[in-house]
């Protein structure tokens, strides 16, 4: 049993390794050969977890061997369009020029109601508002509007842009974070004045951040009940 346990953990430490060498990618996002590996992993992890007649290294071996052929495949796809087009191959056009192309749709087996629905995912409720939709490599939609559906911008209206940089955690669950106090180039007792005026000390803080604007946020973290 304890052995089992063991070898569970120890593998599940390798492959959380080498799903982090392999990148960042979400599982909407990976290219074919990313999944077909990401899938192998899953499946030379479980073998050996599950039966312990099994050496371990039997599913270690072949993990790091995919590792190998992910970074050999990834190389090759950065420096080869050919190699790229083979094995992504390339975004299909769905709608042009707010016209579905049928033929491309039955080629990438779509109905209608799918793309409905992914256009719909897009906050895209009327197909005729759609000037091009692209299928991606990866299977993500993309979408362009037609002109006169567009979201208004800052530009259209004539407005002058303000920046509004990013938002950093201050305080979380209590901790202060240290690291993004020193990126804001400010410490320990800058950020006790700003939290004291919400009136409570940064380590009772559920959450306090601040924006690119200077604007803070801070809730308190909830008060245990005490047991009556």
């Amino acid at each position: 049993m304890l052995i089992t346990f063991i070898r569970s953990v120890l593998l599940y430490i390798i492959v959380l390794i080498v799903m982090r060498l392999m990148g960042k990618r979400e599982i909407g996002q990976l290219q074919p050969f990313e999944l077909a590996i990401s899938i192998m992993i899953a499946d030379l992890a479980s073998t050996p977890m599950a039966d312990a007649g099994i050496p371990i290294t039997n599913g270690i071996i072949p993990i790091l061997a995919l590792l190998v052929m992910h970074l050999t495949i990834s190389l090759l796809n950065i420096k080869s369009i050919k190699a790229r087009q083979i094995l992504c191959g390339k975004p299909s056009i769905l709608i042009y020029r707010g016209k579905i192309d049928e033929k491309t749709l039955k080629k990438e087996r779509f109905t209608v109601n799918e793309l409905e629905e992914r256009l719909r995912a897009n906050n895209v409720v009327n197909i005729g508002d759609v000037e091009y939709a692209i299928l991606e490599t990866s299977g993500q939609i993309t979408v362009i509007l037609k002109p006169g559906k567009k979201n208004v911008t800052v530009e259209d209206l004539k407005l002058e842009e303000t920046y509004e940089g990013l938002a950093y955690d201050l305080v979380l669950d209590g901790k202060v974070m240290v690291d993004n106090l020193k990126i804001l180039k400010k410490d320990y007792d800058w950020l006790k004045k700003q939290v004291n005026k919400f009136g409570i000390e940064p380590e009772q803080a559920l959450l306090v951040t601040i924006d690119g604007k200077g604007n803070f946020f801070c809730q308190e973290k909830q008060k245990k009940r005490k047991d009556c």
